[in-house]
């Protein structure tokens, strides 16, 4: 048996009737960022299921301590923004490599 989202006592105390009645103008959006259109310029539309993402490969790379403690020091994730900086350097150099042959 599936598990409800939502729990009885939240149905129970929530003044439904209150909620039903509330006009768009009568919420409380002080806490939500508004949507710029730069927001929107940056966002990226997915539909249906997301592509399986291809299996990573471990190595062993040797980087220069300062080039390490940078990419460390921008956070979570940091393997994986290095992952996509490489990415884009073989996109671009591919990309040169086809405009020599032309």
């Amino acid at each position: 048996m599936k598990k409800k989202a939502t729990s009885k006592r939240s149905l129970t105390e929530t003044d439904w009737k209150r909620v039903r009645t509330m006009r768009d103008s009568d919420i409380n959006l002080s806490d939500i960022p508004e949507l710029t259109p730069e927001m929107f310029a940056r966002a990226i539309v997915r539909r249906g299921l997301r592509p399986k993402a291809r299996p990573k490969v471990q190595l062993t790379v040797r980087v220069d301590r300062d080039v390490l403690a940078w990419h460390r020091s921008r956070g979570r994730g940091y393997q994986t923004q290095i992952g996509a900086l490489l990415k884009s350097y073989m996109e671009a150099s591919r990309g040169q490599a086809n405009a020599k042959r032309r």
